[in-house]
């Protein structure tokens, strides 16, 4: 059962061929036995599981349906999880129990889902390769001494190790896509403003998005369904209705325009790579699609804004982390101010203290026009590329990342070699498009992701292609060895 999709889970549940509670007893089993080669979760919720696939299958005894009633799935850990720990991977909040559930948690639940428990992540989400977690690293399951990507990577690595057919994640700049890519996975960041970020604890509040991660299209079309929406709570969520994502899912591509961005393939993309999104491009010719060559010229820009304004808006979000109200205290403290900096110190690891400092400099008095302000408008610039090419192009295609995950240590000594891996998927985040990772082939025995690039709210059209794509392609049946 665990080699099902959601999918194929929803069809055996419909056609009475298991229950949700003999599925999950399964998949329980299956993380006990092998998340220890993988550290892929921070918490297990057995019994809140069986108690939610009980009531599950009691619904659907009663005539309910829904694609994803019944489902088991793991959430991220940072998104709120009422009574249950919710730690972002980090010692700061390793003995907090959120007191509600995140809008992306309940309304999960109301469809029926089966939360199987929370799964690792970079410290509070700060991360390109699941190392920085305060539980220690996630391991990449095709290869156990390579990362799995982050800060999603806990739970791309339980989904690409079959662990469970899908789960939630977050992408700030690229934490759902390269990992999807970095595991054989699909992964879809939508559009900023649809699916809610009420009870997601911050990074940047500005580039946060929630999503799905899953082994096909289809899936993530299912559990998008689930996911998006506007929610009042939130201030950010954009009022803008819901299409059926799975109904979308067989439009033909005949006619499609593909822009493919000549800033994607310089000096520092892997060949081998750029050899496979060429073989992706080609497929999807095959189908009808009709690729133009376009640019964006401020792309070389996108990574010293984007790591200007992430670390400005983590520095202020950090900032209520101060061992007073929740989180971490440290012990006997002589006065506030030994509070504050002890508490603080001893509760956020080196990156996110790495990430404060630098946002806390580029919004100093005297530097935040030369820094923030300046990035900005570099954004700006950056999202008015798009808008250039979206008049001529319907989707943008290109790899997700320039290379294939690297060795688990191999970047810690240097910060900024890791954040350039980001270069193709923070230019979605800072414009607040949608985009899209799909399975596209492998390096070294590594798999390596295509990315799709669409206009607003048009996460259909990025799902409809990639499924097409899977149609007639292999890459997402690939399963690692030993899982």
């Amino acid at each position: 059962m665990h080699q099902l999709t959601l999918a194929e889970i929803a069809r055996g549940l419909a056609d009475k061929k298991f229950s949700s509670e003999e599925l999950t007893k399964v998949l329980l089993a299956r993380i006990t036995q092998l998340d220890p080669q993988l550290n892929s979760f921070i918490s297990l919720t057995e019994e809140l599981a069986l108690e939610q696939a009980k009531a599950a299958d009691v619904r659907r005894a009663n005539g309910e349906s829904g694609a994803l009633l019944g489902a088991p799935i793991a959430h991220k850990d940072l998104f709120c999880t009422q009574g249950i720990r919710t730690s972002c991977g980090s010692k700061m909040l390793d003995n907090f129990k959120a007191p509600y559930d995140a809008t992306v948690v309940s309304e999960l639940a109301a469809a029926g889902t089966v939360t199987l428990g929370k799964t690792n992540m970079d410290e509070f989400a700060m991360g390109s390769a699941n190392e920085s977690s305060w539980y220690g690293a996630v391991k990449n399951p095709w290869n156990l001494e390579h990362v799995p990507g982050g800060s999603s990577g806990g739970s791309a690595a339980a989904v690409a190790a079959r662990l469970l057919p899908a789960a939630t994640a977050t992408d700030t700049g690229g934490s759902i896509r390269q990992p999807a890519a970095f595991t054989n996975l699909t992964g879809l960041k939508p559009t900023y403003g649809r699916v809610s970020r009420w009870g997601m604890i911050a990074y940047a509040s500005s580039l946060d998005q929630g999503g799905p991660l899953a082994r096909t299209a289809e899936d993530c079309a299912i559990l998008l369904q689930g996911m998006a929406g506007f929610d009042p709570n939130d201030s950010t969520s954009i009022d803008e209705p819901v299409p059926d994502y799975a109904a979308g899912l067989n439009g033909s591509l005949q006619g499609l325009r593909i822009g493919v961005p000549k800033e994607y393939f310089g000096a520092g993309l892997d060949p081998r790579i750029a050899d496979l999104i060429q073989n992706s491009i080609k497929e999807l010719q095959k189908l009808g699609a009709v690729i133009k060559e376009i640019s964006l010229p401020n792309m070389q820009h996108a990574i010293p804004a984007y790591y200007v304004i992430a670390p400005a808006e983590a520095s202020s979000n950090l900032s209520r982390f101060d061992g007073v109200r929740f989180g971490h205290r440290c012990a006997d403290p002589k006065n506030l101010e030994d509070l504050y900096k002890r508490s603080r110190g001893e509760g956020f690891g080196p990156e996110v203290q790495r990430r404060i400092m630098v946002g806390a400099y580029a919004l100093s008095a005297g530097y935040y026009d030369a820094y923030y302000l300046k990035a900005q408008k570099i954004r700006r610039l950056v999202k008015n590329d798009f808008m250039t090419a979206f008049n001529e192009v319907d989707i943008i295609l290109g790899p997700t990342t320039p290379n294939p995950a690297w060795k688990l240590g191999a970047k810690n000594s240097d910060p900024v070699a890791a954040y350039l891996e980001d270069v193709y998927t923070i230019t979605a985040n800072l414009a607040g498009l949608p985009g899209l990772s799909m399975p596209a082939g492998f390096v070294d025995g590594l798999p390596v992701g295509v990315q799709l690039l669409a206009p607003y709210f048009q996460e259909g059209r990025l799902l409809n292609v990639a499924h097409q794509y899977q149609l007639n392609t292999d890459w997402h049946t690939r399963t690692p060895t030993g899982f």
